[in-house]
């Protein structure tokens, strides 16, 4: 195939053509096997210089407990400091963790520094002590796309451990969720639910050893009787919370048995206050519709508790309830659970506008986790993405374009370095954790070719802009300033995956895409 140079010159962007006007000779373009082979890395290897990562801002309400891991890459080891903490905080010089605690609320202009054997670095950061947390797109792991209900506390102590040793926490990973099929019986002080006894023997152990290394944890649970996995739920027909297992599995004998139903006697309070003493700081509640009356009731049980535990629901928000209880949740599923095939990765994060207006700091809208890497999701064994690489590079672009929650459902303890090139790259890291929190909209879209740009502005008047293909066969993709709003004239593209400009183009980009694939660049 031949294209006139006059109209195309080639410039590498994911192994991808870049397009613009050139008047030289008849350039050909390879074969799509030689633009990007399978599972190429593209993300340029990690300086030995210190970087400072993750989030600029932090949230947290007054009188709650402060925990935050300064985010660094590079060489090892570390020091930390930094300049103006507030009073009631202090730093770790050794490990970066701020911790302690905010009496008033306030906003906090902070200067953090980190230096190693081959440099030193600073960052400008600030806390914001309120009544909002998660101020920007919690980033972390749950258990349920690896393990299923198969899980026990030495399995997920030893993900937490290889988040730490893996070095995604040097890249803002932070929380480590248990999902479904923890539960036990209720008991202890609060008539909570208790774990069960075989896999979790010492769960208030686990969340302390989790913390230890610097990283937060979370619990799972639900409003109904009875969870999916058949496990003990938020609800009893029973005042004092007792339950059958036997015959929750196998189905209702009646219609107040109902086992996915809201039960007379509800135990909110009781079970947040458990979850906060055991140290959780991340609460997946999981039923379908998410309706008001229990979502509002489990926010206020766990403000109550004096703890910040980040609210997320499960597992499928009906948009005409959000705008009821969205202001008391930092999260809620916007889609069916995903599974690691392409139509599902589209059906879940593609042409979700109409969901943009509720993301905001603090607030986000959530297409389920991450389906890369070694997960049991989809097929209940162990096994390799079934995406392919062009179809992971959309993934992760379309979900930092979103400001989506970057939830990982790997195995952390099987992260081969193509998986772990797409979740360390900071460039794109930054589109999502961008402190606008703006969702990225669809701004150009040929449906005859399956081609679409997302686009989404930056707080550094820039923007990020997702040119993607959705089609069977490699096409051009292109985006207008003028879709941009007040963009016009020569503009510097930046290739965010290779971290590198490619040029200044005028009024206009042209991309060769990939079948599934993306060019995910910024304008400036």
């Amino acid at each position: 195939m031949q294209i006139p140079a006059r109209f195309l010159i080639l410039a590498t962007v994911l192994g991808l053509n870049v397009a613009f006007a050139q008047n030289t000779t008849t350039v050909p373009i390879p074969p799509a096997s030689q633009w990007i082979p399978a599972n190429e890395i593209l993300t340029p290897p990690e300086p030995a210089t210190p970087r400072i990562n993750g989030p600029k801002v932090f949230g947290v309400r007054p009188g709650s407990p402060f925990l935050y891991t300064i985010p660094v890459s590079g060489q090892r080891p570390v020091a930390y400091s930094a300049d103006n903490l507030p009073e009631g905080l202090t730093l770790n010089a050794d490990n970066g963790r701020i911790s302690g605690e905010l009496t008033h609320a306030g906003s906090y202009d902070v200067l953090l520094h980190a230096t190693n054997p081959a440099g030193t670095c600073e960052r400008k950061f600030r806390i914001v002590c309120g009544d909002t947390i998660a101020l920007t797109p919690p980033m972390g792991w749950s258990s349920w796309n690896c393990y299923l209900d198969h899980i026990d506390q030495n399995k997920i102590t030893a993900i937490a451990q290889a988040m730490a040793d893996t070095g995604l926490i040097n890249y803002g990973f932070s929380y480590i969720n248990i999902d479904d099929a923890w539960q036990g019986r209720r008991g202890g002080p609060f008539n909570a639910i208790q774990p069960d006894p075989v896999t979790f023997p010492d769960i208030a152990a686990m969340v302390k050893q989790i913390h230890s290394l610097g990283l937060k944890a979370g619990i799972y649970s639900t409003p109904w009787v009875t969870s999916y996995d058949g496990r003990i739920g938020g609800s009893s027909e029973s005042a004092d919370g007792a339950w059958d297992h036997a015959a929750m599995s196998k189905g209702p004998k009646n219609k107040k048995m109902l086992p996915f139903a809201i039960g007379n006697y509800t135990f909110y309070q009781q079970d947040a206050k458990q979850w906060a003493v055991w140290g959780f700081d991340y609460l997946k509640y999981d039923w379908n519709p998410n309706e008001k009356p229990e979502t509002l009731a489990m926010a206020d049980a766990l403000k109550a508790t004096g703890r910040d535990i980040i609210y997320s629901l499960s597992n499928g928000t009906p948009f005409k309830n959000l705008p009821d209880f969205h202001e008391a949740v930092n999260l809620w599923r916007i889609s069916g659970d995903i599974t690691d095939q392409w139509k599902s990765l589209i059906g879940n994060g593609m042409h979700k506008d109409n969901w943009a207006p509720f993301n905001q700091p603090g607030h986000y809208n959530d297409p389920d986790m991450m389906v890369i890497g070694t997960l049991s999701q989809g097929t209940g064994k162990l096994h390799p993405t079934r995406l392919t690489a062009d179809e992971q590079f959309t993934h992760v672009s379309l979900w930092c374009l979103l400001g989506a929650p970057l939830i990982l459902g790997n195995d952390l303890t099987q992260l081969d370095p193509f998986t772990k090139s797409l979740v360390t790259n900071t460039e794109v890291l930054d589109i999502d954790q961008d402190v606008l929190c703006k969702q990225a909209t669809i701004v150009a879209e040929d449906k005859q070719a399956g081609t679409l740009v997302y686009a989404k502005p930056l707080e550094d008047g820039t923007w990020a802009v997702g040119l993607f293909n959705l089609g069977e066969v490699e096409g051009t993709v292109s985006v207008d300033w003028k879709a941009l709003g007040q963009l016009s004239g020569k503009q510097t593209v930046r290739d965010l995956w290779r971290q590198k400009n490619l040029g200044v183009f005028d009024d206009r980009f042209s991309v060769r895409v990939h079948p599934h694939g993306v060019a995910l660049v910024k304008i400036f």
